[in-house]
């Protein structure tokens, strides 16, 4: 019989949910929360009720029970630097994740309200390949400054389970290949999958990489430096600049690209040009994330929302197939990479990593 496993991946506004018969989809619900709805909250965690009786709501309406599920997967949160893998959700976890010991994100309900759910159902819990998977080389994390440290803050799960679903699809396995993968959303992260490592990935986050529709990427330091200065900024505004008011949101108003290409398409010369300007600065980080496998690369995969775009993704492969062969697989499919990774677990391919 197949296994019942329900995903959870909580986001700023919405809680995503879907119930996977092995990993087949049965069921998707996308639960908005609108801004009145969250005005009462001061910060994510206390979200956590509501949301909980909203995904109650769900399932009753539904017909389910939490004794339905085999295994219950939330999308991991802002934890300490980690192995990629799926782990049982444990006690340091709900801590870590509770207190916002790393970082205040949505995705730190992700682990709560699956353990709740898991632990009313006598089921196990599970999070995926959450953001702060790391598996940079040595190399890949020292700066010209000792006190800054690459961090490795990226779409961890997407980028793991395309790389992985590829590999099924050429019949090899994930860890005989060297694959670039780009996953092109709201933020942009170009990873460097090494025969099953990402050994070169920039910080989609806030850090560095292409611009965005929502990140500024990476900056001229100096300039950057002297901006801060001039403009007397706070850490808050600074924040905001690099992730969230950035890329396309900046120079054009809008974060959409499909509304970019719109403009394009009636002639706005400032909308091409820096629409342009961000598709080659992902070429380049493609180019520059061939260098730790020195050029012997299997394939470039372009994922993620903006993926769907063809003006986009054909433009990357103009200027990056001479590398490898382009594959476009567009979407970023993470409700069912949740229920894959705990499909492994459940079915004895993979064992359960413990967090410390």
């Amino acid at each position: 019989m197949p296994q019942q496993i329900l995903t959870i991946n909580p986001g700023s506004t919405s809680t995503k949910l879907a119930i996977y018969h092995d990993a087949q989809e049965v069921l998707v619900r996308n639960l908005s929360h609108s801004a009145e709805e969250l005005a009462p909250f001061k910060n994510i965690i206390e979200q956590y009720d509501f949301r909980r009786e909203r995904i109650a709501d769900f399932l009753a309406d539904a017909g389910y029970t939490a004794g339905s599920f085999a295994a219950v997967v939330g999308r991991g949160g802002l934890l300490k630097p980690m192995a990629s893998g799926t782990y049982r959700i444990n006690q340091a976890i709900l801590d870590d994740l509770r207190h916002c010991r790393y970082g205040a994100h949505a995705s730190n309900l992700g682990a709560l309200l699956a353990a709740s759910i898991a632990d009313e159902a006598g089921c196990p819990a599970f999070i995926v390949d959450p953001v702060v998977v790391d598996e940079l080389d040595p190399l890949a994390r020292i700066t010209g400054c000792p006190d800054i440290e690459k961090v490795s803050i990226f779409h961890a799960l997407n980028q793991k389970a395309v790389a992985k679903r590829y590999a099924a699809s050429q019949g090899k396995p994930y860890a005989s290949l060297n694959l670039i993968v780009a996953h092109l959303g709201g933020g942009i992260s170009v990873g460097c999958h090494r025969q099953g490592r990402i050994v070169e990935v920039n910080n989609a986050l806030d850090g560095n990489g292409p611009f965005s529709p929502e990140r500024a990427g990476t900056l001229p330091a100096g300039q950057w430096a002297k901006l801060i200065q001039r403009e007397n900024l706070s850490a808050e505004a600074i924040a905001k600049m690099l992730a969230g008011r950035g890329g396309l949101v900046a120079h054009l108003g809008t974060n959409d690209a499909r509304e970019v290409e719109k403009r394009i398409a009636a002639g706005d010369e400032r909308a091409k040009l820096v629409y342009e300007a961000m598709i080659y600065q992902v070429a380049s980080h493609i180019g520059a994330a061939a260098i730790p496998v020195r050029g012997q690369v299997d394939a470039i995969l372009l994922t993620g929302g903006i993926a769907h775009s063809e003006y986009l993704t054909s433009r990357i492969a103009d200027y990056v197939r001479f590398i490898a062969p382009v594959v476009v697989l567009p979407g970023e499919d993470e409700l069912l990479a949740l229920a894959e990774g705990a499909l492994r677990v459940l079915n004895g391919e993979e064992t359960a990593r413990e967090y410390l």
